[in-house]
């Protein structure tokens, strides 16, 4: 008898309970609920509460604070995408006399617009959104604390920029604009701006005391881009999986990889963590694994989304606390859990339905003076050139159509590849961004650029 693969084995489910208890128990959390997400739907549910006989379920809210960034980011991307505007371009284009309107687009959804961390006093969190009205009352009298572009510096007030762009663009409110283009289409019927029933109540935990506190739910007004959201761990598995598959009534599976990618500047504590940003999401190298995704945190509450996209697992954690546990490495070890225990089963191979002959030639060992390269064809009608030491530089090809390929990743990104032949129909050599591969090291019979010495390959004698 064999176990369905949409099913997690009983030992994976302990293993995951476990460890949310062990969070929910050493952080001192009220309520703690989890989900993970595999081969794009929920397999796994959990919860821990202090509340004898109530267990929080996969439909109660909590508030999701800055993951709410990340849907703001599917916005400005759509915007994008239909040609409104371009990431390149200087906020001021678009929203002219903020004071900030040098930043890009993109430097503002990867937080490089040098833009301050936070509002003018007083604590934008735990007061009222009618304190400030205006974009004015967000960005103060400095908008810009950095060089723009030069520095990865986080930014609640370049979110709520993004959020006024799109209502700018959109000509109606974010929140309006959230629910007619993300949640609706994804089905995400339990995310919105205000709590809805059910929902969890923010607490404070006292540091030295079992007690607690609990804590304002404000209406953040002008901020609501930068972390209004409410939202459960069955909507946000379903987020998570839009986040690695796309969904063209939203963004398309190119744009979402977009997302993905690093796209602010990193300082030297950034590379030592493995962190970076990218366009709406942060990305982490943690166990060996790339993550992305993003954290959360209001007043009363923290939120984390983390997604391994190559183990195709992603894991939701809510919390209605306002520290204490710590959410990100949670994710992290639920990812974890699930893609030891029970790793991605891949999809059989098949061979390709057509092959060009003159593609298929091209197959094989090639050298860059020296070093040795393999070429090999891709399922998807590309190719892809890598060293057969497994160290240097790499890149898959997309074909053109013309008998020429442009890099997708890495040094080889948006460079060209192609097969030069000789005027017998023969390969010579190929080029790829003026750089001369040849069959064999130095090859006498390929236009090696300085030439080739014409003593030949000797020893010392």
């Amino acid at each position: 008898m064999t176990t369905p693969q949409e099913e997690l084995l009983p030992a994976t489910r302990r293993a995951l309970l476990h460890r949310i208890a062990v969070a929910q128990t050493e952080g001192r959390a009220p309520s703690l609920v989890a989900a993970v997400v595999r081969d794009g739907r929920a397999v796994w549910h959990g919860a821990r509460t202090s509340v004898d006989g109530h267990g929080p379920d996969e439909n109660v809210q909590y508030r999701i604070g800055s993951i709410t960034k990340t849907f703001t980011a599917v916005l400005v991307l759509r915007l994008r995408d239909e040609g409104a505007l371009d990431l390149g371009d200087p906020l001021e284009k678009h929203l002219p006399g903020t004071g900030a309107g040098e930043a890009t687009i993109a430097e503002l959804l990867a937080h490089s617009g040098g833009l301050a961390a936070e509002s003018p006093a007083p604590w934008w969190e735990r007061t009222p959104g009618s304190l400030r009205p205006e974009l004015a009352d967000v960005l103060g009298k400095r908008p810009l604390l950095h060089p723009v572009g030069r520095r990865h510096h986080y930014s609640n007030p370049g979110y709520t920029v993004l959020g006024a762009l799109v209502e700018k663009l959109r000509g109606g409110s974010w929140e309006e604009v959230l629910r007619q283009e993300v949640l609706e289409p994804l089905g995400l019927n339990r995310t919105s701006g205000h709590p809805r029933v059910p929902h969890a109540g923010g607490w404070a935990v006292h540091p030295w005391a079992d007690v607690m506190l609990a804590e304002p739910a404000e209406d953040l007004g002008r901020m609501a881009p930068a972390g209004q959201l409410w939202s459960t761990t069955g909507d946000l598995a379903r987020f998570a999986a839009f986040l690695v598959k796309g969904d063209d009534r939203v963004l398309s599976h190119e744009s979402v990889r977009e997302m993905r990618g690093p796209a602010a500047p990193m300082e030297a504590a950034d590379v030592a963590d493995g962190a970076a940003y990218g366009l709406g999401l942060q990305i982490q190298h943690r166990d060996g694994r790339l993550l992305v995704g993003h954290s959360g945190s209001l007043p009363g509450f923290l939120a984390n989304l983390t997604i391994s996209v190559e183990d195709d697992v992603a894991a939701v954690v809510l919390a209605n606390c306002t520290s204490g546990p710590l959410l990100a490495g949670v994710g992290a070890d639920l990812v974890r859990v699930v893609a030891e225990a029970e790793p991605r089963i891949p999809e059989p191979w098949r061979p390709l339905s057509d092959v060009d002959a003159s593609v298929l030639e091209l197959a094989g060992q090639w050298y860059w003076g020296t070093h040795a390269f393999a070429l090999r064809l891709t399922s998807d009608q590309g190719v892809s050139v890598e060293p057969l030491s497994g160290v240097g530089r790499r890149s898959r090809f997309r074909a053109n159509g013309d008998g020429t390929w442009t890099g997708l990743e890495g040094y080889y990104a948006g460079e060209s590849l192609r097969a030069v032949r000789r005027p017998d129909g023969t390969v010579s050599h190929l080029d790829l961004g003026s750089f001369v591969f040849t069959r064999q090291p130095y090859d006498e019979g390929a236009p090696v650029p300085g030439g080739v010495d014409q003593e030949g390959w000797r020893g010392i004698g």
